[in-house]
């Protein structure tokens, strides 16, 4: 009984973190105009390249906090990078984070669990008005200029602006008939969504579509999560 409650409190403190990015996503496109440059699928793969150097750049921050070699980050190490990183969010929201992108229960974050991670907690702990002076110089320049075009990425497919991409409009948009010679196979579309769409609810959130996005994008780890997952 006690562990179907703490399981319940669990599901709960996710779907409110699920709530909280959604807006969050809803919000960033007054702060993120990038998405509006975007026309087709090919416009986004022409920024795979300098994203992937990017990624695995990160690769080195992870190493370096991984103190015991082990291959994972536990959450006292997540607690020093974060600092280092000046990426400031309350005890319990990074717990939550923590728990919601250890995705195979491992109990520490894996190098694509914590590229994940460490996006939500870089939008989570951005300020939201455009006006905020500080909002353009919020955390390092790595992670900002990694994080920054992923979210117009998903800003881009979200086409009713809910935060949340909906099967119909991603598949529109990859399709989308004003650029013929640059459409996506009905097939290839239909394929990339499906592996967004871990529930198969035809809701994808940013978390799942990251997840995603970087074995798009090519990065060798999130290749091999999907392959044993």
């Amino acid at each position: 009984m006690i562990c179907c409650c703490v399981k319940s409190e669990n599901n709960k403190k996710y779907a409110e973190l699920d709530a909280k990015l959604a807006r969050k996503m809803v919000e960033s496109r007054r702060i993120y105009p990038g998405h509006k440059s975007l026309k087709s699928m090919d416009s986004i793969i022409m920024k795979f390249p300098k994203l992937r150097e990017g990624l695995r750049n990160i690769r080195n921050v992870f190493e370096s906090y991984d103190n015991d070699s082990n291959g994972t980050i536990d959450i006292e190490e997540l607690k020093k990078c974060l600092e280092e990183l000046q990426l400031s969010l309350s005890d319990e929201e990074v717990k939550g984070l923590y728990g919601w992108c250890d995705v195979d229960g491992s109990k520490g974050i894996q190098f694509n669990e914590f590229i994940v991670l460490l996006c939500l907690i870089y939008l989570l702990s951005k300020p939201s008005s455009e006006s905020n002076a500080e909002s353009r110089e919020m955390g390092p320049k790595l992670v900002e200029s990694i994080f920054d075009p992923i979210v117009e990425v998903f800003l881009f497919l979200d086409k009713d602006g809910k935060g949340k991409l909906n099967k119909a409009d991603v598949i529109k948009t990859l399709n989308n008939e004003d650029y013929p010679l640059e459409r996506s196979p009905s097939h290839v579309t239909n394929m990339r969504f499906e592996e967004m769409d871990w529930g198969r609810k035809g809701k994808v959130g940013f978390r799942e579509f990251l997840f995603a996005f970087m074995s798009w994008v090519g990065l060798d780890d999130a290749d091999d999560y999907y392959m044993n997952s």
